[in-house]
């Protein structure tokens, strides 16, 4: 049976056009009428290309922004002369529309784009953290504002569609769109008309696709996203770029039907950066350097992998920035089937290893290209649902309206609005429907909808019929809270159907049709929104033969089951760039599905919606992708979960490019100034992947490579050997031990103090309320405890033998002094990234390296300490920023809270401590004031914490315990049944090596 598809010439042209060799094709509208939307706003400038325009679109625009709550600008066709920055601020979308897609031009030697980085246009944020002054400034807007607050990790649906750029000579500094934000925001069908400039976008985040970039110095220049989720861009092409097509680090690049021609480099990872790159349907030609440039090497944060890409005229697929090395193609027009590089993980139960993997072979033609996403039909096309009735007043009864616009027009569109529904609105086999803001457009069903009522089966708010190749684009469902039996989208539409760009309400961040925001966590005396948590049926439910391309999905309803349910099909599915988050079970569940690859998949779990949730379970499943898996777990978190992927009866996944992580950062001020701080989760996965069936875990959490066959029944045999002493925990961490090589521990969930030794056994020390984290001990035996109680989290000690009800000393921070003798306590594991900030040198284009930002913020000296009572130890005063309230509640964030321990050495001795956003263990030279100095890497290994043995080796807790030699090399390896946290010696000779897990203590002899 052959399908068709609703064509649209307006996109059908241009991609043709684009991969048929035109140098600079002209791009045709993708919107070729204007939509009728009473609540738009229409720009209303000269276009002629002449008169400055700049201020009569940035008036339009923050009309639309409507305080914060977003909304639609249409701008008609024209050639629109830019003088400085365009600002479109969060849940703002610009569609250009017209007969000839609108231009945005900047003249010859515009002041403002000569020098460092200047952008067209700038994507700006809200107040995140409701801090009143901007942290962080654009430093790429034209003028410099210190009030430019940059597009952050809620900055939701902005968007910019259909409109085109021209710079003009004289600009060299002149990028097009500055594009730092989060989910539900896009870039699609602009044409980058670079020449001289620098970019065509600078920074980037969530999705793009029909972009065609022509010139510049680099195509995108971008580095990690706002949130670090991924991005993803489709159906585009770059062309004649000086330097490279793009040059990026840790942004999770993930590119689909992808072209990159006449340039010398296809993608340039940053020196001393690594990336989840991956790449599928990539195609290089006349690129004379590298396909792809790999930089940080032999290091987990460095994964690189393509599927299917082909070559032609590109004599090296990829250089290796750090080795030199190499790798040819085969002949002049090649294929490339697989290239995978980073930690390849071959069985369950066992550290993965660096490796490149490099298969390729010579093509005789080059093959069709094939597009990601359909294009949508022709805006002459679209039948406007308020013809039939629909108010969208989020008061009146929409359902007969809708369901009208539907049995009586192939393509239905909804203005912005909210649609009450109080039955299944039913697809047609061919059915289109389109809205332009999945935030502000929205089918919602009332709270107690009859329908949606009572134990019974699911009832969708949406459903496709079976088969057929149906559309859904731009819209947000609302299923609310109190309606069991409800489903958002049930999918049973054919291959070749599209969902693109639709939003699950009823999370975090739902607007509401008063205005408001709905709030998951509310109580009050008439209703208790948590009650409500996990009852209803799963938001995006394909199943019984379903399949599909499904693109920017945001699934984040904690009401649901599952944000993103798939189960008894075989029908290919495609899943672009989902994120389903907040949910109590589960984000992503698969049963009894085959065919499918998920591509940019991200789940987030919070601290009270998704304490106990799993962010991917599969179920009777086989032949599955998954690749840019980011399974990330709040860093509010406080329970420990042992695995983000559980698989059970199931067969045949392929893994490619793993991030399990826990990390994340703010930019923030507070009484003491504004800063950008990096925390570390303790509580991320245990395990990236754990078989229920054969009992099987995967404890790398960052790996390129891992083929899930589901026939390894067993783990390898454990190397080393230890011992378990105590269990029953709930997460333990913080300790020390006195001179006597007593260990002293706590289990802060429970605010409690242990103690072990093996002639006392278990000791409970002290219940202490003031939130203990991490300990140290003096001289004199005095427990010295950092707490995060108070606004600037406490330092108290004590000695252990006193009575819990007297012996409290507070310790007040006092200025940094020399302490002849004193050891100085410095946090075992730190993270640091200069996430939030640009770290671009606007004068040498040349980003400051993970490696020099480490350095150089470790070597900071601290103003104030705390010294023990006996002044044989100090503890700098690191810096507190809170999320919260003032007083002792909310949450505290501190290198010296956030490590899993202390390790202490007096002034001008080394000491041993990991960085875990670069995943490498350090020596350093303490500094008064607890700066560290003259760092010297010890292994490429470095996760929760490493320690000096008292036979000269180092050990590293990372998965398991790895052993390295005094010359770097790996010499070898303790495993644990649980995975190791602190490392710590201690026992009467001080060749014990404490093993602190979660739940259990461990000890091994050296």
């Amino acid at each position: 049976m052959k399908m068709t598809f609703p064509a649209r010439p307006a996109l059908a042209l241009a991609v043709l056009l684009a991969f048929s060799g035109a140098a600079t094709a002209a791009s045709v509208s993708a919107y070729q009428t204007m939509p009728e939307d009473p609540k738009s706003v229409v720009v209303r400038a000269k276009g002629d290309g002449k008169a400055d325009d700049t201020a009569a679109i940035q008036e339009a625009i923050d009309q639309a922004a409507n305080k914060g709550e977003g909304g639609v600008v249409f701008l008609p066709s024209g050639r629109y002369r830019i003088t400085r920055s365009i600002l479109i601020p969060l849940a703002v979308r610009v569609y250009g529309v017209g007969p000839t897609r609108p231009v945005f031009v900047l003249a010859p030697n515009t002041p403002g784009f000569q020098k460092g980085v200047a952008n067209m246009v700038i994507f700006t944020g809200g107040d995140q953290y409701t801090v009143g002054k901007v942290p962080m400034p654009v430093p790429s807007a034209v003028p410099f504002s210190e009030n430019v607050r940059n597009a952050n990790s809620s900055t939701f649906y902005s968007a910019l569609s259909n409109v085109d750029f021209e710079i003009k000579d004289g600009n060299p500094a002149a990028s097009a769109v500055r594009m730092h934000t989060a989910q539900h925001s896009n870039l699609s069908h602009i044409d980058f008309h670079i020449g001289s400039g620098l970019a065509g976008v600078y920074q980037v985040g969530n999705v793009a696709f029909n972009l065609r970039f022509y010139g510049g110095r680099y195509g995108i220049l971008a580095e990690k996203t706002s949130p670090a989720w991924q991005f993803t861009l489709m159906d585009s092409t770059f062309e004649g770029q000086r330097d490279a097509a793009i040059r990026e680090h840790e942004a999770g690049l993930t590119m689909i039907n992808t072209e990159i021609k006449n340039t010398p480099v296809g993608v340039e990872i940053d020196r001393g950066y690594g990336d989840w790159l991956w790449g599928k349907d990539v195609r290089f030609e006349n690129v004379s350097k590298a396909a792809v440039i790999v930089s940080n090497e032999d290091n987990v944060y460095t994964q690189v992998g393509f599927e299917k890409a082909i070559a032609r005229n590109v004599p090296t697929f990829a250089r290796f920035r750090d080795s030199g090395k190499t790798l040819p193609g085969k002949g002049r027009d090649y294929h490339v089937s697989e290239f995978n590089y980073g930690m390849v993980v071959k069985q369950m139960g066992e550290p993965g290893q660096f490796t490149t993997n490099y298969k390729t072979a010579a093509i005789p033609a080059k093959p069709a290209a094939t597009r990601a996403l359909r294009p949508l039909p022709s805006t002459k096309e679209w039948a406007n649902v308020r013809k039939f009735g629909a108010l969208g007043d989020g008061r009146t009864d929409d359902t007969a309206a809708i369901q009208k616009a539907i049995d009586s027009s192939r393509v239905v569109y909804l203005p912005l609005g909210f649609y009450v529904v109080n039955d299944t609105i039913r697809l047609k086999p061919d059915t289109v429907i389109i809205a332009l803001h999945p935030g502000l457009t929205q089918l919602m069903i009332p709270n107690g909808s009859p329908k949606f009522q009572g134990v019974d089966t699911p009832v969708p708010l949406v459903e496709s019929a079976r088969g057929g190749d149906a559309i859904v684009s731009g819209i947000g469902l609302a299923t609310g809270e109190v309606n069991p039996r409800a489903v958002a989208l049930m999918w049973r539409a054919g291959e070749h159907s599209l969902v693109d760009d639709v939003r699950i309400q009823g999370g975090h961040g739902t607007r509401l049709y008063d205005g408001s925001r709905n709030d998951p966590y509310k109580k009050d005396a008439k209703f208790d929104t948590t009650a409500h948590w996990d009852r209803q049926y799963p938001s995006v439910w394909v199943t019984d033969g379903g399949g599909g391309t499904f693109n920017a999905i945001w699934s984040p309803s904690g009401y649901a089951q599952a944000g993103f349910y798939v189960s008894n099909t075989k029908t290919p599915g495609k899943v672009y760039e989902l994120s389903a988050e907040h949910h109590v079970r589960a984000e992503i569940v698969l049963d009894g599905v085959e065919n499918w690859e998920f591509l940019a998949p991200q789940t987030e779990e919070e601290i009270r919606d998704g304490a106990d949730a799993v962010s991917l379970e599969i179920r009777n499943s086989r032949n599955l992708l998954f690749a840019n898996y980011h399974g990330y777990r709040v860093t509010r978190s406080y329970k420990p979960m042992p695995a983000a992927v559980l698989i059970s009866n199931s067969s045949d996944i392929r893994f490619r490019n793993v991030h399990v992580n826990g990390e994340s950062g703010f930019a923030t001020c507070d009484e003491n100034g504004c800063a950008t701080y990096l925390r570390a989760n303790k509580y991320a996965y245990e395990n990236a992947i754990r078989d229920v069936t054969n009992k099987l875990d995967i404890r790398e959490r960052e790996f390129a490579v891992f083929d899930y066959s589901g026939k390894q029944t067993r783990a390898p045999a454990a190397l080393g050997k230890v011992e378990k002493l105590e269990d029953g925990f709930y997460s333990i961490a913080g300790a020390a031990v006195d001179a006597k090589g007593k260990l002293y521990f706590v289990d802060r969930y429970w605010k409690r103090i242990y103690s072990w030794s093996k002639d006392q056994g278990l000791l409970v020390v002290r219940d202490a309320p003031h939130d203990p984290v991490n300990l140290a001990i003096d001289n004199s035996g005095n427990l010295m405890v950092m707490s995060s109680y108070g606004p600037q989290a406490t330092v108290y000690a004590f000695k252990p033998d006193a009575a819990p009800s007297t012996g409290l000393i507070m310790i007040k921070p006092t200025p940094v002094a020399q302490r002849a003798g004193a050891k100085v306590a410095i946090p075992v594991n730190f993270w640091q990234n200069g996430e939030f900030k640009d770290q671009l040198n606007f004068d040498t284009y040349e980003f400051t390296t993970l490696a020099e930002m480490f350095a150089r913020d470790v070597a900071l000296p601290k103003a104030n300490e705390y010294v023990s009572p006996d002044g044989s130890l100090v503890l700098p005063a690191y810096r507190v920023l809170r999320q919260g309230p003032a007083d002792h509640l909310g949450w505290r964030w501190a290198d010296s809270l956030q490590a899993y321990g202390f390790v202490t050495a007096p002034v001008g001795q080394r000491v041993v401590f990991t960085n875990g956003s670069e995943n490498r263990t350090f020596s350093g030279v303490v500094n008064q004031g607890g700066g560290l100095s003259d760092l010297k890497r010890l292994a490429d290994r470095g996760g929760e914490s490493a320690v000096l043995g008292p036979d000269g080796d180092v050990y590293v807790a990372n998965g398991q315990v790895f052993v390295y030699g005094q010359d770097g090399k790996q010499k070898g390896r303790i495993d644990v049944p649980d995975r190791p946290l602190q490392l710590i010696f201690g026992g009467p000779d001080k060749r014990t090596l404490f093993i602190l897990t979660h739940h259990a203590l461990y000890s091994a002899k050296i």
